[in-house]
């Protein structure tokens, strides 16, 4: 198995790595985690036991990705982003309630994000930087703010949608998105 894993990082003994994975230093890899092939672990990044990567995930540097998350292939975690996994924590309670998080496959974190437990990040979606999610992201929608809030459509390539849903860059068009504010829980604006 060809996986780099730098002298100061930590990769707990029943933690799964995927060849060609690059794990950097100071990193911490908790056990019963399972990182895909052709991942890069950036410097400074906590992954926490139960975790699962996809493939070709890029973890930038200080991220935090804690028990109960779950991310698809493709996906990338812009530095300094976070998860949380319980709604109401308290240091001295002992009986935590883990929510689960998923990020499909192909979305993008911008920096300084915040994930809020228990929503799901669509395909191909984007979050920008120094959003906090409070609500589940449609595929290929872009959110900003703080409660994030719908601002337009994505394509597979990262380029913003035009009025027509058509990628203004590769020529992809979109028809088929539709924005649904009772199942997407996001006002149109």
């Amino acid at each position: 198995m060809s996986v780099f894993i730098h002298a100061t990082a930590e990769v707990a003994e029943g933690a799964k790595v995927g060849d060609r994975t690059k794990i950097w230093n100071n990193a911490q890899v908790r056990e019963g985690s399972v990182i895909g092939e052709d991942c890069v672990i950036s410097k400074n990044v906590y992954i926490d036991t139960g975790v699962i990567l996809g493939s070709r995930v890029k973890v930038q540097n200080n991220v935090n990705v804690y028990h109960g998350v779950v991310v698809e292939d493709d996906v990338f975690l812009g530095p300094s982003m976070t998860f949380t996994n319980d709604l109401y924590p308290r240091a001295f309670r002992e009986d935590w309630k883990i929510r689960g998080t998923l990020v499909k496959r192909g979305a993008s974190i911008g920096a300084n994000a915040t994930i809020v437990c228990g929503n799901t990040i669509g395909e191909y979606a984007m979050v920008g930087s120094g959003s906090v999610v409070t609500k589940d992201v449609p595929a290929h929608a872009l959110v900003a703010g703080n409660p994030a809030k719908k601002m337009g459509w994505v394509c597979r390539c990262g380029e913003k949608l035009d009025d027509n849903k058509r990628c203004p860059v590769c020529g992809s068009v979109f028809a088929e998105l539709s924005y649904d504010v009772r199942r997407d829980g996001h006002e149109e604006d």
